[in-house]
């Protein structure tokens, strides 16, 4: 049987929020113009229409296990994120991408300490061992806010990685396409915004939702 709580909430979309965005949906239906790609973790708790308070159409989204961006490579067989980097930046010619990590990340946890296979194909373990370039932007592994380091390192990596597309760099290079990194806070709601300068993590806005500065641009070399 279909879940409950799904049907009764596409019953409440029906009623509520479906009338009074027909319109949009009628658009959208023809087409999709989102300028902004945000690749986040594939975590429950953290869905970037809900963080960044977006209506349908408004943002173009990949979720993976700890929001990883590989390297380009046209080896092997199947590419899910990279087939979704490549429509989104070729095909929706998207201006901007946003690398989304956040705290209690579990894919991150599972990486740093080793975890046991979940099953004998292990596809978590060979995904996350994508992040060992990640652990020299970490620093010291039994310092208390490592966790915290190695997400963020991760998002600097992911950042990266994004370059090794040439089609990406092309963009980024000519100036059409601009690249952000970002970290979110479950318990607390905050939002850090990466610094291109330094590769530091800081708010995006105060308590109140004020800005604190100006979103980040990654400018990669």
């Amino acid at each position: 049987m279909f879940p409950t709580a799904l049907t009764d909430g596409y019953r409440s979309f029906l009623s509520g929020r479906f009338p009074t965005e027909r319109k949009r949906f009628q658009e959208l239906a023809s087409a999709q113009e989102p300028e902004t790609l945000v690749i986040s973790c594939c975590d429950s708790r953290v869905a970037p229409e809900a963080i960044f308070d977006v209506g349908p159409g408004e943002l173009f989204v990949i979720r993976n296990v700890a929001a990883i961006v590989p390297i380009y490579e046209t080896g092997g067989d199947y590419h899910g994120t990279s087939a979704a980097i490549e429509f989104a930046v070729q095909g929706l010619k998207v201006k901007n991408i946003v690398v989304l990590g956040h705290a209690s990340c579990g894919g991150i946890k599972a990486y740093a300490d080793k975890a046991k296979p979940l099953s004998k194909g292990n596809f978590i373990g060979k995904w996350v061992s994508l992040v060992e370039p990640a652990e020299a932007k970490a620093g010291d592994s039994s310092a208390p806010e490592y966790l915290t380091r190695l997400e963020h390192g991760m998002v600097s990596q992911s950042l990266e990685n994004l370059m090794t597309f040439p089609f990406i760099k092309e963009r980024v290079e000519d100036g059409s396409l601009q690249l952000h990194g970002a970290h979110f806070g479950v318990a607390t709601g905050d939002l850090l915004v990466r610094d291109p300068e330094t590769g530091d993590f800081k708010p995006a806005a105060d308590r109140n939702g004020e800005p604190l500065r100006p979103s980040a641009l990654i400018s990669c070399n």
